[in-house]
């Protein structure tokens, strides 16, 4: 398959490429909440970072990847925030923190390491409530606001008051989202919320100076890792919880009868309700772009990189009436805008406005199913894309994986992302298979009985965590197509599902070019074979999970499925909580960072300017 060459530097993003460069890069995605030093509260802090960056150094990657660091909701999922500017209060870290070493103070961030260990497979978010009384009582023992804080204050003052009035009522409200706050706050009374500011000031202030408190230490560790040539790419989410500061300070910019989602696909049967409203794009055009300009300006703080989470979404987006119940997920949606013939236009002028107020270079998730329109303009500003390995296929002729020169130049190539298994889990669990409730329901819609089919169709012994594995026999369509019971034509998507599925495993064997019959359980061998399709590929960065990499030295036991970080759709302790299984210092000393060393260098994307 052919590749056109991409001249990075004649794009619309061609400042930022020369800013960082464009020779090929490796990178290392992190969720600061899944790694802890031996000095961590509860969940990794902004402290940590530092030794993150020791890591990339040392692993001669050049990028560190965060998921999003944003104030997080009741859900704690990173991309439902309560605010596009406000960093989580989680990852302050104490050690760090104004009065640290006072011995009163010393104490208490003692009791607490003690109760909430860092480490412990799953953060508890308890944690969260812990530090703020420590940080609580520090704001108290400091006498008056510094010039730096004051600083701070006027300088995001259009974020920064509306985030602490909303966080001060809704403590006041039980933690009631604000639509259900009395009239006079919930509808923003000037009088009722100058009244509520005056007997609440201390409280106001109290958070504010959490988020001076945030600010100073990620910059802190974002001069350390400009200090060691390593490049902090950030991740923007492009929706915000319906309950949050944005949305209650800035209702007209937003769409709130209706829930953002996507429709369903052969990964979702039902498609997925995210609940987050969606954006009135010419009511924020009107304004020139000022939310999103400040949203980017704060975020160049602290990132050279910035992904755009649903990049999808500025061109259209999946738009669900906020009335439909939700067990009908994403079945019920239309896109908006509905014109397709609109779509290019739309999310060129979304990305204009972006490109033009940053220094840093935007990247994009772009997966799922994309608009003709998407690839193009990406194209043309010069954005990367996502290239996930086992997604990366021809999908409408051969069906097979494509080979590493075969993915596209201006794209990040990676094993795993933060919604799916990582790579261990999907080689054992989900390679070969096909969504069973997705199959069920289209056999149901044709007419087809899957009682009938399933075993001639699919190995029980096999099969497992909602996903139906093919029988060795079903080797051709002909079969597959008598077993079904009706005529070609009528299959189109039943076929796609098999061609697309079927001897997944066996064409990836292949391409590893692994001596002797396919092995089902994952080890060291198998996840090295993959990460090297991904880092010899032509993408010009590949950043791999950190828990992929780790599997390499084979520190996950039992099933690799529940070392997950999210699993779409569901609301559980498990999400956004996981932990590795040993401190970033006994990670540093570990084996397998050279192991990861010796796999970047191989593919020429060694730090140019940090490896030692």
């Amino acid at each position: 398959m052919a590749q056109e060459k991409v001249d990075l530097l004649k794009t619309l993003s061609s400042d930022k490429w020369k800013a960082i460069g464009t020779h090929r890069r490796a990178g290392l995605l992190v969720p600061l909440f899944s790694v802890y030093s031996k000095n961590s509260v509860g969940i990794g802090d902004l402290d940590d970072l530092k030794l993150l960056v020791d890591l990339c150094e040392k692993t001669g990657a050049s990028i560190l990847q965060l998921l999003p660091m944003n104030e997080i909701g009741v859900t704690f999922c990173p991309y439902d925030a309560i605010s596009s500017f406000a960093l989580e209060p989680s990852y302050i870290s104490l050690n760090a923190a104004p009065l640290a070493c006072d011995e009163e103070v010393k104490t208490k961030i003692d009791r607490i390491r003690k109760f909430f260990p860092a480490g412990s497979g799953h953060v508890d978010y308890a944690i969260r409530e812990e530090k703020r009384q420590v940080l609580w009582d520090i704001f108290i023992m400091r006498s008056g606001a510094s010039p730096e804080f004051k600083k701070f204050t006027e300088t995001n003052k259009y974020w920064l008051d509306d985030l602490a009035l909303y966080k001060v009522i809704k403590n006041h409200n039980s933690g009631k989202p604000w639509y259900d706050w009395r009239e006079g706050y919930a509808h923003r009374d000037q009088n009722a919320l100058s009244r509520f500011e005056e007997e609440h000031r201390k409280d106001i202030a109290f958070q504010k100076w959490i988020q001076w408190v945030l600010y100073k230490q990620f910059k802190a560790a974002k001069e350390y890792a400009v200090s060691k040539h390593v490049l902090i790419k950030g991740d923007l989410p492009i929706l915000i919880s319906r309950d949050s500061a944005d949305v209650w300070a800035h209702p007209e910019y937003f769409k709130l009868d209706f829930a953002a989602g996507a429709p369903p696909d052969m990964y979702c049967s039902n498609g997925q309700r995210w609940g987050m409203p969606t954006y009135d794009w010419e009511r924020i055009a009107a304004d020139k772009y000022e939310y999103f300009k400040e949203k980017l300006r704060y975020a160049g703080n602290f990132y050279d990189i910035l992904r755009i989470d649903h990049v999808v979404g500025l061109f259209r987006i999946w738009s669900i009436p906020y009335n439909e119940p939700s067990e009908n997920g994403g079945l019920k949606g239309s896109f908006d805008p509905p014109d397709e013939n609109v779509w290019s236009a739309h999310g060129r002028r979304i990305l204009s406005a972006m490109t033009d107020n940053t220094k840093m270079l935007l990247s994009a998730e772009d997966l799922g199913m994309i608009p003709k329109a998407c690839p193009a303009v990406l194209k043309e500003f010069g954005i990367p894309g996502n290239d996930v390995e086992r997604w990366v296929k021809d999908w409408s002729v051969s069906h097979d994986f494509l080979a590493p020169k075969e993915y596209r130049a201006v794209s990040v190539a990676m094993l795993s992302t933060h919604d799916t298994t990582n790579w261990a889990a999907w080689w054992e669990n989900e390679a070969g298979t096909v969504d069973g409730a997705l199959f069920i329901r289209k056999c149901r819609e044709r007419g087809i009985d899957f009682e009938r089919v399933k075993g001639y169709l699919f190995d029980p012994k096999r099969s497992g965590r909602g996903r139906l594995r093919w029988q060795d026999t079903v080797k051709t369509k002909e079969i597959y197509i008598g077993i079904l019971g009706k005529r070609e034509e009528e299959l189109k998507d039943f076929l796609d599902m098999y061609e697309n599925t079927y001897g997944e495993k066996e064409k990836l064997w292949a391409q590893f070019k692994l001596k002797g019959p396919v092995r089902e359980k994952c080890d060291a061998r198998i996840i090295c074979s993959a990460l090297n399709i991904t880092l010899s590929s032509r993408a010009i960065f590949s950043i791999e999970l950190l828990i992929d990499y780790l599997y390499l030295a084979d520190m996950f036991k039992g099933d690799p499925y529940q070392y997950r970080i999210n699993v779409p759709g569901t609301i559980a302790r498990t999400n956004w909580s996981l932990t590795i299984p040993l401190t970033l210092e006994e990670l540093l000393k570990h084996g397998v960072v050279r192991d990861i060393k010796e796999l970047v260098e191989a593919s020429g994307r060694a730090n140019r300017e940090g490896l030692k």
